[in-house]
């Protein structure tokens, strides 16, 4: 009888629905089962809206422009909005008038208390809640909110990543009030978004080196629209985040212990039947998952998140959820909102939420496609066609210099993205590849092809000129009806915005928009002194613009791909043009450190060299950590929990045989039992590869652990840790397919990916 200690939480689990479980310990294989047996019985959980229409509660929950107009003065109001606006500072006396305008609207819808809610570098967010009361007179106390609380917190910095910056004995850090994203209500809770900073002033968060990046984009694109429309005062990036996950059944997930601890699962053989007939994409929507669904939306629409889309994804029990585009810092936050408020809804309808990359093997893993684009104050699209040369110019000029921020930071961005969990999805076909290419369709492409086809070191001729922009003209025409998708670019160009699809779906959206609206604003600057220093040997302001995006086109060339990332071709290609490609995190991280990237965003002034090298060290630590969890559970599973249901299995094989001795003559057992011998010697390879290839990996391990170059750690554990997760996975799943299904301890794939 095995009796696993870490069943005591699943016992507890039971003991909510059926106390009389309490009384004795299950086996893991009974706890399985059990689960079954609870799922099978699952009746979806009713679900009534707030209002049938969305647009009646739409915001409720938030102190959006129209709460303010209503709790604030006309003059705190106004504060408010120039800070928001134009980035002003608000002084302490207008701060306590926002500061009671808020508590009032808090204290009328339930809330108790208020908490400043930022993003650490763990990749979840972080609050500390206070309650509103205070001391009063006669022992009394009294509701109370200042401007002060409102602006600025000091929560504890020490226990959070920081890469060196901020020393254990050194617990302080501030929290401040970011204005530009409003605060709203969780549950009884008045929540504002805030920067983290430590007490030295570097950034130990997301969101404050993403609105200094969205600062520096917006700064360089405005001057460069300048050259087309002295109307743009300002340009802010856009995004529409698409958040894949899965749901697994609460039963379920609590008898597999690596989804528990780590995310995902460290053993299982694949089911029969997966993906293969790609009968989930955009089925019908089972009820108890619509349900969840309706519930989070319902929940979303409260605090004012756009969320639009809804559907079944590829892989069994995946699904995506897509909200409107939105500002890019509103956005983020937005994300990294619901993905909290969709973990609480599901436990709500009894199912636990993964947004592991790749949490099964076999079957399509889980991104977060981040669909970028900018726009003007005055309303335009810098990635949508105009309807004349002049605005199709324009466009021209953004896409392209975009092209060119990506082939020459192609290191960067993905460094921006790889990590653990997405090292196990980019490049299996169902992710963008680890290269990095431009997908752009067929009509942009021949665009370029036809600007770059002109020749590049003499003034057009008007004949030239007047053909080139008749073509441009023609994009309106023709462009968003007949350029196709390409779901294998890391970055593909989609008809007015561009998509980065290599971001994984457990990411903050951050890492990655910090980098691509830092490089694009990098590429923006030199085309603009490009285009000034030909301006300056007196060449006309259109004619320097046209032969810089020539030079541009050029150089850029060999990013831009609109065939099949997934193809071995590719790979030889990419080679051939001088692209990398990178496949494990370490190196991939590299990139953050070489000097011309420390300079670009030091310059720039979104990432001062400390903050910089202080996230390196945060990411190699990360990647250390997971690998190290990983490798810890699995070990623990493979000896206690694989290891003796397999030799119990073996056991039962050897007393049949032992039984047959004694019932059958020498011949005929011989030729009865020599199956069975057969697979009792194949039980026993397995359990003994295991037990050898367990020893080696703690004993690897043991010396990575050792290395104090946390570089050369973090090399160690991918090159001689993590291949042992793979290599003791294989026996065991090849076990899971000889074991009695009975005895088996876990839930299989077929029951995670099929039974709800």
């Amino acid at each position: 009888m095995i009796t696993p200690c870490f069943l005591i939480g699943a016992i507890k689990y039971y003991s909510i629905f059926e106390p009389e479980i309490t009384l004795t310990f299950l086996t893991m294989a009974q706890f399985r089962l059990k689960a079954l047996d609870e799922v099978l019985n699952r009746r979806p959980e009713p679900f009534v809206r707030e209002d049938n229409l969305v647009s009646n509660y739409y915001g409720r929950l938030v102190f959006d422009q129209e709460k303010m107009k209503k709790y604030l003065s006309a003059d705190a109001f106004n504060a408010v909005m120039d800070a928001i606006n134009n980035g002003t500072t608000i002084d302490r006396k207008m701060a306590d008038q926002i500061a009671q305008g808020m508590k009032s609207w808090a204290l009328e819808n339930g809330a108790t208390h208020y908490t400043h809610w930022f993003h650490p570098l763990t990749d979840s967010t972080a609050e500390k809640h206070d309650a509103f009361i205070t001391h009063g007179e006669k022992g009394k106390v009294v509701e109370a909110f200042s401007g002060t609380v409102l602006a600025q917190q000091e929560p504890d910095a020490s226990s959070f990543p920081s890469g060196g910056i901020r020393q254990t004995f050194e617990a302080r850090g501030y929290t401040a009030w970011d204005p530009t994203s409003p605060a709203f209500i969780s549950e009884t809770t008045l929540t504002i978004p805030t920067v983290f900073i430590s007490y030295t002033g570097e950034a130990l968060d997301y969101k404050t080196p993403l609105l200094r990046a969205l600062s520096a984009v917006d700064k360089a694109a405005t001057e460069v629209c300048q050259y087309f429309d002295k109307n743009v005062t300002s340009v802010q990036a856009n995004l529409g985040w698409e958040q894949e996950y899965f749901l697994i059944d609460e039963a379920l997930y609590m008898a597999r212990p690596d989804l528990i601890l780590t995310g995902r699962t460290l053993m299982g053989h694949s089911s029969s039947k997966d993906q293969q007939l790609d009968d989930h994409y955009f089925s019908s929507i089972p009820t108890r998952v619509n349900r969840f669904m309706q519930d989070v939306e319902n929940e979303a629409y409260k605090l004012g998140i756009p969320v639009k889309t809804r559907h079944n994804e590829v892989a069994p029990n995946q699904f995506e959820l897509a909200p409107i585009y939105e500002e890019a810092n509103l956005a983020n936050d937005h994300n990294q909102l619901i993905m909290d408020i969709m973990q609480k809804i599901a436990r709500r309808h009894k199912f636990r939420i993964l947004y592991h990359e790749k949490p099964f093997a076999g079957v399509n893993g889980s991104g977060k496609h981040n669909n970028w684009s900018l726009s003007t104050n005055n309303g335009i699209n810098l990635y949508s066609p105009g309807k004349n040369p002049k605005s199709n110019l324009l466009f021209l000029t953004f896409v392209i210099n975009t092209i060119q921020a990506v082939f020459d930071n192609q290191d960067l961005l993905r460094a921006s993205i790889y990590h653990a969990g997405n090292q196990h999805r980019l490049g299996a076909n169902e992710a963008p590849p680890s290269i990095l290419s431009v997908f752009l369709g067929t009509e942009i492409s021949n665009m370029l092809d036809l600007m770059e086809e002109s020749v590049v070191d003499r003034k057009m001729t008007p004949d030239e000129k007047t053909a080139l922009k008749l073509n441009i003209g023609r994009i309106p025409e023709i462009i968003l009806d007949s350029t196709d998708r390409n779901r294998t670019s890391p970055f593909a160009f989609t008809g007015n915005r561009f998509e980065f699809r290599a971001v994984g779906s457990s990411a903050n959206c951050a890492s990655a928009l910090i980098v691509l609206n830092t490089v694009v604003a990098n590429q923006l600057i030199k085309f603009k002194n490009e285009v000034e220093a030909l301006i300056e040997k007196g060449t006309k302001k259109d004619e320097a613009i046209f032969q810089v995006l020539k030079n541009l086109i050029i150089k850029s060339k060999p990013i831009r791909f609109n065939g099949d990332g997934y193809s071995a071709d590719w790979v030889k290609e990419a080679a051939k043009r001088g692209l990398s490609n990178v496949n494990n995190v370490p190196e991939a991280i590299s990139a953050y450190t070489r000097p011309e990237a420390g300079k670009m965003f030091e310059e720039l002034g979104v990432l001062t060299a400390s903050e910089l090298h202080g996230r390196v060290e945060v990411e190699y630590e990360k990647f250390i950590k997971k690998i190290q969890i990983e490798s810890r559970v699995l070990a623990d599973l493979a000896i206690n929990h694989i290891v003796p249901t397999a030799v119990q299995y073996q056991t039962l094989l050897l007393q049949n045989v032992k039984n047959m001795k004694d019932v059958f003559a020498d011949d005929e057992f011989e030729q009865l039992a020599g199956a069975r011998k057969d697979l009792i010697r194949e039980i026993s390879g397995h359990i003994s590869s295991i037990k050898a290839k367990r020893k080696d990996m703690i004993e690897a391990r043991k010396k990575a652990n050792i290395i104090e170059d946390i570089v050369e750690k973090a090399k160690a554990y991918d090159e001689t840790v993590l291949p042992f997760l793979a290599d003791i996975r294989y026996h065991i799943d090849k076990l899971e397919l000889i074991v009695d299904n009975e005895l088996w301890p876990l839930p299989k794939y077929r029951e995670l990916l099929f039974v709800r």
